[in-house]
């Protein structure tokens, strides 16, 4: 028997992360310690009281039987309360607010709702994956718009054709940036929805490093500008280092919300009750937050250091927990991520192209690139720096 995948499934590339997995696993076979600046999951233990709460949940939550596929209403509700604190924006629990097993899982379905085939979907490059996935498997058309260090990784939404734009469903934008640490403020978003409601399409943000910042004020949310077609997407992954729990939300605009649900109901049977649980207790504690926030931004500096040592250019990020750091002249980012990976220095980056799309150009916006992570610890960051300084590019 002929067993043959879908099209849309064996045209997709090989994932980034999965590719930078094995490159880890072949240097330890090879008797090499590499530190994996690749994947940005954090090392650090989920803070305690987060365990503590989602290990008294279990048992609270004994008879619970199958969990809301929209989320617990006591966890929108601290959702909506985490807003209203953190941005200034009032969202109702009951219509405006939805659980998300993750955020990667309610960016690729997203897509589902709205994308019809032959429909326009606008994504970043370099950018997360999910929203140009996401986009394929409905059918639907990813064009990329590119974030460039002259245009102060922003896009240039006037760039983008009018046959395109007239096409478009959907605008992803993703503050503070993976993987160009950048912030956006308050007047891009304002610029953002402008263009994006003359157009009738949907502005989605992708702000689950939103509380990951090294700027003097925290970073803004698109729902500061407007909830008529805004959505925006979070999760407690980086946040509250929760990765493993598969926490998120999506957030605004009640018609866009009900329309995720209904994807929702046919697709999966909801978050657990009792890391819900968990994740309310994290939304309402700041403390752990600021000693993240504080870990991150020490091994930025460690890092940044470093790599000036070797004679890179290495600038501090806005936010998330992510170096772009550019490749010396003559080099791109490919041919430094393998120099980083020689047995003797080992180091494990993301080369920027793999995760970034060629744009209608054919120009890759990422080729001059390589993605460093901070989520390593700091002993292992150490260890990193050490081999750095002993470079010299």
């Amino acid at each position: 028997m002929d067993i043959r995948l879908a099209r849309r499934l064996s045209a997709l590339p090989a994932y980034a992360f999965a590719v930078i997995d094995e490159k880890v696993r072949l240097l330890r076979e090879a008797g090499a310690d590499p530190v994996d600046l690749g994947v940005g999951d954090p090392a650090v233990a989920t803070p305690e009281l987060i365990r503590r709460a989602c290990q008294e949940a279990v048992d609270e939550r004994a008879t619970a039987g199958y969990p809301s596929t929209i989320g617990d209403l006591g966890f929108r509700q601290a959702v909506a309360g985490w807003t209203a604190a953190r941005f200034g924006v009032t969202v109702d629990a009951d219509s405006e607010v939805s659980t998300t097993i993750g955020s990667k899982e309610g960016i690729f379905h997203f897509a589902e709702a709205f994308v019809d085939p032959g429909d326009v979907v606008l994504a970043p490059s370099p950018g997360y994956p999910p929203y140009s996935r996401g986009a394929l498997f409905a059918e639907g058309t990813p064009w990329f718009y590119p974030l460039d260090a002259q245009a102060g990784f922003l896009p240039d939404l006037l760039a983008i054709p009018d046959a395109v734009a007239d096409r478009a469903k959907v605008l992803w934008v993703n503050y503070p940036n993976s993987p160009t640490g950048r912030c956006a403020d308050l007047a891009f978003y304002k610029n953002a929805y402008a263009w994006c409601q003359a157009r009738g399409i949907i502005l989605a943000s992708d702000e689950a490093y939103s509380e990951l910042w090294y700027t003097e004020a925290p970073p803004p949310s698109a729902l500061e500008v407007g909830k008529d077609g805004v959505v925006v997407f979070n999760s407690l992954s980086k946040r509250s280092a929760m990765t493993c729990y598969r926490i998120g939300w999506v957030a605004g605009d009640p018609r866009i919300v009900a329309g995720f649900r209904k994807v929702k109901t046919n697709l999966d049977s909801g978050a657990a009750t009792f890391i819900q649980d968990a994740a309310t207790a994290a939304l309402r504690d700041e403390t752990h937050v600021e000693q993240m926030r504080a870990e991150y931004l020490q091994k930025a500096d460690m890092l940044v250091a470093a790599l000036r040592a070797a004679g890179l250019q290495a600038a501090l990020p806005q936010g998330t927990v992510y170096l772009w750091q550019k490749a010396p002249c003559g080099m791109t980012g490919l041919d430094l991520a393998q120099a980083l990976l020689r047995p003797e220095v080992a180091i494990v980056g993301i080369p920027g192209e793999l995760i970034s799309e060629p744009l209608p150009d054919g120009r890759n916006p990422g080729r001059d690139y390589v993605r460093l992570s901070l989520t390593p610890s700091v002993d292992d960051v150490e260890k990193a720096c050490e081999r750095l300084r002993r470079l010299s590019f």
